[in-house]
């Protein structure tokens, strides 16, 4: 599935969250968040978080699935790194109706009101 470029869908949403719903799915997650664009090899990734290479095969095949994480052939590496648009997707979807749709009354959270008609 991949995230679209405009607003979310409730199924890609859905995706997304469900493939953020497992502990180390979560904890690879944040790891390439944490990482930055650059990313890191699958080897790395297994490393720093104690994963077996199969279980994390798996893993980061559900988060590419959900479009949360990119894949990028480098040598004879494969380098996984966050898909921030993806993210900001996400964030933008779980916000949308932040406050009632009138500016934001939680620090660090922007939506833009909704038009309404009448």
């Amino acid at each position: 599935m991949t995230l679209q470029a405009g607003p979310l869908t409730s199924t890609a949403a859905i995706a997304a969250l469900a493939a953020l719903a497992q502990e180390s799915r979560l904890a690879v997650f944040r790891l390439l968040v944490q990482t930055g664009p650059e990313g890191m090899a699958a080897t790395k990734i297994a490393e720093a978080l104690a994963i077996a290479p199969s279980s994390l095969s798996f893993h980061l095949k559900e988060l590419a699935h959900a479009d949360l994480v990119t894949a990028s052939k480098a040598g004879r590496s494969i380098i996984y790194a966050a898909n921030y648009a993806g993210m900001n997707g996400l964030l933008a979807f779980l916000t949308e109706n932040c406050c009632a749709g009138v500016p934001c009354c939680v620090p660090g959270i922007t939506t833009t009101p909704k038009e309404t008609t009448t």
